[in-house]
């Protein structure tokens, strides 16, 4: 992902149901201002809040950088808008990028067809950026991603890697662990503040206290 410290970016730190106020709180903890819709919360900042956001945010469950929204209802729509995006200023010339996403309420329904098209789109715009008719994709992986909501088409470049859930301690998992981000949310919405006991009867793992204990010390949520 190629970006500049003085530029700045819309981010997107997606949540679990029911978390997004939390979230919302921590990511203006971090000196952001926040807009919280369903399942995701909206806020601008430099290259360097990408970082701070996959290292502090307890409970999102990635942190995406926001490349364009609009409409599209054809193919060609689709393939128009993507293929002029700048891509060249996003994308190494050997990026490999996998394009994934999903689709609710719109005439783009066939993912595999709007991964295929999101895809060529992306390669002529680099192709015809760095001067290339094909494209070696032997480097760094970046994800994209896209989500069409009754036409409209959200495309972000994920920035998390593997999910934020798995920053934490944890080092072996059980049939059916608590995802911590989740375990951090809960803890969070008790309304609990370092000071007093936290009792949790029916623990298994311990994730919710440990989440307590790692948030009463203010440590990052990673191992």
């Amino acid at each position: 992902m190629r970006t500049d410290f003085k530029d700045t970016y819309t981010l997107i730190a997606t949540s679990t149901f029911g978390l997004e106020t939390v979230i919302g709180h921590e990511v203006r903890a971090l000196g952001y201002e926040p807009t919280v819709s369903q399942g995701r919360i909206t806020f601008q900042g430099d290259a360097m809040a990408i970082a701070r956001a996959n290292l502090w945010l307890r409970s999102a469950d990635r942190v995406q950088w926001k490349i364009a929204e609009f409409e599209a209802r054809t193919f060609d729509e689709l393939y128009d808008q993507v293929r002029e995006l700048p891509w060249g200023d996003f994308l190494p010339k050997n990026a490999a990028f996998p394009v994934t996403g999903k689709s609710v309420k719109s005439q783009l329904h066939s993912l595999s067809s709007c991964q295929s098209i999101i895809k060529k789109a992306i390669v002529d715009s680099l192709g015809a950026h760095y001067g290339l008719k094909q494209l070696p994709e032997d480097g760094a992986s970046y994800s994209v991603q896209f989500q069409f909501l009754q036409d409209r088409c959200l495309l972000v470049l994920d920035t998390s890697g593997i999910g934020l859930h798995k920053r934490g301690y944890r080092t072996l998992a059980g049939a059916a662990p608590l995802k911590e981000t989740l375990a951090a949310g809960l803890v969070q919405l008790s309304r609990w503040h370092p000071g007093p006991m936290v009792v949790d009867p029916c623990c298994g793992t311990g994730t919710i206290p440990t989440r307590a204990a790692v948030i009463g010390l203010d440590n990052a949520p990673r191992r």
